[in-house]
């Protein structure tokens, strides 16, 4: 999970400063001491280490924070804005050409996952209404035009491709007279990566660039690399000079260090992340939330906008009139189960929860996606009959429905005592939605 040793060490460290009450300047600086360590041991660079500390002690020895009715709250609270400042502040968005189409140029070292990010970002632009289209710039990679074409096909956006016959720069050239031709909106630029930054592959990207002018250049670095990642992205922008970072792979870096380090080094804000494999797990970078998660206090904007997402609105008012007449099915349950899981990983999800993003909180939670999988085949093993009305399920109906779905009785039993336990707290907060306890619909479904 991303951040996951930092955010731990830090929520730890203030919750001693709350169980102090009043603070002083040597409770601060002991405090500031742990912070600086946590920041350290998770590989964040040692200058920009120092000077977020002294902003902090700076702040934090102040009169505001000494003589407040709640002063660890007050420390708390300045660790989040300079935690929020260090990231970038405010989320930075992509740059639209006033005249379409936009040139956006992908580049980045063989490895940190390019090409795949190329498709993401199209899908993401997609979303939004805009008319993408791919470019395949890498000529050198075995395979590497192919799988574009192929992440194309999935997401339904057009590849342009001359093969690897031609010059980099006359693909990017075509591809541009394509999309003007074709009334995409937004060219994406696929270029080739190298195992490390050498002279021949900046002269190749320097070339692209000036020909084609891109309105954004966005490098791709592995977050998993950490201080790794902000050398890169350092060489890039002095020999290229880079718009914006695309950090993938954030979800499987527990320590952090790449996210903290790559806007204050190099003055370039992310603007994108990767939190997961699949073609959906690209999210524009928000350093105040992202801030939020580090110290506990959830995400629920994000939380939000997933569901909203992929939570179809029209369904949760057709549920929620069937929990009014108690009408609710086994059907209902899985269709709802799967909504969820279209959200994201569930520990992504929890984590997004204030207080169940804290410290140890999710730890020592054991989250099986596999479970998921058994209760949707208990449940695709019952007839019709079964799912509308559980009541009617008898032991030797239970026998086969294990048998069926290659679980345990016990498996369906729990399956069964887990929805009639749904059921029930779903009805009461209908019927608190209904006797106005809640202004609005029920919460969960709108």
């Amino acid at each position: 999970m991303a951040f996951e040793g930092l955010a731990e060490k830090l929520q730890n460290t203030f919750k001693k400063l709350r169980g102090k009450g009043k603070l002083n300047e040597k409770d601060v600086k002991a405090a500031l001491k742990e912070v600086r360590l946590a920041l350290l041991e998770a590989d964040v660079n040692y200058k920009v280490v120092k000077d977020f500390v002294k902003k902090i002690e700076e702040r934090a020895v102040g009169h505001e924070v000494m003589e407040s009715l709640t002063p660890a709250q007050q420390v708390i609270k300045i660790v989040n804005e300079e935690l929020t400042n260090l990231m970038g502040g405010q989320k930075s968005d992509l740059v639209f050409a006033a005249k379409p189409p936009t040139v956006l140029m992908m580049v980045g070292l063989q490895g940190a996952g390019k090409t795949t990010q190329c498709g993401k970002l199209a899908r993401l632009l997609k979303e939004k209404g805009k008319k993408p289209l791919l470019v395949a710039g890498d000529i050198y990679r075995p395979a590497a035009i192919k799988q574009l074409q192929v992440l194309g096909e999935r997401l339904g956006v057009p590849v342009f491709s001359m093969g690897d016959g031609q010059s980099p720069v006359d693909i990017a050239r075509a591809g541009l007279s394509h999309a003007n031709s074709e009334g995409n909106d937004v060219v994406i630029i696929d270029t080739a990566g190298r195992l490390h930054i050498d002279e021949t592959m900046m002269a190749e990207l320097k070339a692209i660039k000036e020909n084609i002018k891109p309105h954004e250049i966005l490098l791709v670095v592995d977050a998993m690399t950490g201080q790794d990642a902000v050398n890169v992205a350092s060489s890039f922008d002095e020999a290229l000079g880079i718009d914006g970072v695309v950090l993938t792979k954030l979800d499987g870096d527990a320590r952090g260090g790449a996210a903290l380090s790559i806007k204050a080094v190099t003055g370039k804000p992310i603007k994108f992340v990767g939190m997961g494999e699949k073609l959906d797990a690209l999210e524009p970078f928000h350093p105040d939330r992202m801030a939020s998660r580090i110290l506990g206090m959830g995400d629920v904007l994000t939380l939000i906008e997933k569901a909203e997402a992929n939570i179809n609105a029209q369904k949760a008012m057709e549920l929620e009139e069937k929990l009014r007449k108690n009408e609710f099915t086994l059907d209902d349950f899985m269709e709802q189960m799967e909504q969820v899981r279209n959200m994201g990983p569930l520990e992504q999800i929890l984590g997004m929860i204030p207080g169940l993003g804290g410290a140890g909180q999710l730890k020592n939670l054991q989250i099986d996606e596999k479970q998921l999988d058994r209760i949707q085949a208990i449940i695709s093993s019952m007839t019709v009959e079964e799912r509308r009305n559980p009541d009617i399920i008898n032991g030797s109906r239970r026998r086969r429905i294990s048998a069926g779905s290659g679980t345990s009785i016990q498996d369906v039993n729990r399956l069964l005592k887990q929805f009639k336990q749904t059921k029930k707290m779903m009805r009461q907060l209908s019927g608190m939605a209904g006797k106005g306890k809640f202004k609005g619909r029920m919460p969960f479904f709108h």
